[in-house]
């Protein structure tokens, strides 16, 4: 019996986690250059993450019921393939309407991503080892925000906005070659098989679970979206790449710390998650004042966040038992709703009350994923777990 990962193919499925992230992160590092050639406000152009998550939302449910019989691998290949096309139409256009129609387009091939990404891991991971393998593809994610981003920040900057977007796409070319190169092939769901939103909901410790995606990931995006406007405020404009990277290496570090421990731990380490965002929180909105505890605050913040993608999506799928698959694609729903959400609600925030109150409320969203994490103890995040998923 083979025990060993199959790191090439999980490593192709990070990648793709990587694009749907960089694709729909990219406009928080370059937005006042997006903006300024849309001929629209920040605020307005931040709501190109808003409508990228909006697409993903009204396509993870949907789709994966309407694509349940298909192969996963000629799914994905059609996912990625949109990313290109996508990406492609967003560097090229300064018309505000087109790009957002672009963007919504990538939100859609992303929704039909994260709806299979982590079943297909765990068919691919041999028995028992499904919780590293879903670390490794969700490395994806802090990857991108630690690295892809950042670069993405400094070469728009260098050679224009259009030349980041440019470059997504030539990474999706490559990565649709590598997927069709490396990737095993695993069908589809049988005809019939796929269970309704309504009995899924009714699991055990699936609505707990898909409460706080929807709190953490709706703190976690009212803040990041607008990231590069809260530092201008504050008076670190010029150090957006360094905090981004700063933000991206503590979520590796939290990744690699889950990856370790969630067979064992689940429940333990997303009560840590919670805390550590919450304290980072806290820091940010009261003593913003110190650049270096600025620096402190986003690595708790990272430290928090980067494993919540691993964590939410191993217990959903614990919870969901045989109805896993409709819940991982209503988590994706939820998740994107949360990001859709978490850039209007920014937006509001921003233009009625100002950038400081961002961390404010990222601290009133924390408090209620602490509660609830800690109030699931029998059912979503128990204290005594089994992660074996087939």
């Amino acid at each position: 019996m083979n025990d060993r990962l199959p790191l090439r193919a999980l490593l192709a499925l990070s990648a793709a986690a990587f694009i749907t992230i960089l694709t729909e992160a990219l406009p928080a590092g370059v937005l006042p250059a997006m903006s300024a050639d849309h001929g629209v406000g920040e605020s307005a152009m931040g709501q190109a993450v808003t409508i990228y998550a909006i697409g993903t939302a009204l396509s993870a449910i949907p789709l994966s019921a309407a694509t349940a019989e298909w192969p996963r691998k000629r799914l994905l290949l059609t996912a990625i393939a949109g990313f290109a096309v996508a990406n492609t139409v967003t560097a090229a256009s300064t018309f505000f309407p087109v790009s957002m129609a672009a963007r919504f387009v990538a939100g859609i091939a992303a929704g039909v991503v994260w709806a299979m990404l982590a079943g297909y891991a765990r068919r691919l991971a041999p028995a028992g080892q499904e919780g590293r393998a879903m670390a490794i593809v969700m490395a994806g994610i802090p990857i991108a925000l630690s690295l892809g981003v950042p670069a993405g920040t400094l070469l728009g900057e260098a050679l224009g906005w259009q030349v980041t977007f440019a470059c997504v796409t030539a990474f999706a070319v490559a990565l649709f070659a590598w997927i069709a190169a490396l990737v095993p092939d695993h069908p589809g769901e049988p005809r019939g098989a796929h269970t309704p939103i309504g009995a899924a909901l009714a699991v055990p410790g699936v609505a707990p679970v898909l409460f706080v995606t929807l709190a953490y990931v709706l703190a976690h995006t009212i803040l990041y979206t607008y990231i590069a406007t809260y530092l201008e405020q504050l008076g670190m404009g010029g150090s957006i790449e360094l905090v981004l990277l700063v933000f991206g290496v503590a979520s590796m570090a939290s990744i690699w710390i889950v990856g370790t421990h969630i067979d064992r731990r689940l429940r333990t380490l997303t009560i840590v998650s919670a805390v550590l965002f919450g304290t980072g929180a806290v820091v940010l909105a009261a003593l913003s004042g110190s650049p270096a505890l600025v620096y402190v605050a986003v690595t708790l913040w990272g430290l928090g966040f980067g494993g919540v993608p691993t964590l939410t999506q191993t217990a959903v799928a614990v919870a969901g038992g045989d109805a896993a698959d409709t819940a991982q694609a209503m988590l994706v729903t939820l998740w994107n709703a949360a990001m859709a959400g978490g850039g209007v609600a920014g937006g509001v925030l921003l233009g009625l009350v100002g950038s400081g109150a961002l961390p404010w409320s990222v601290l009133a969203l924390a408090l209620p994923v602490l509660v609830v994490v800690v109030a699931a103890h029998r059912h979503g995040f128990p204290r005594r777990q089994a992660l074996a998923v087939s």
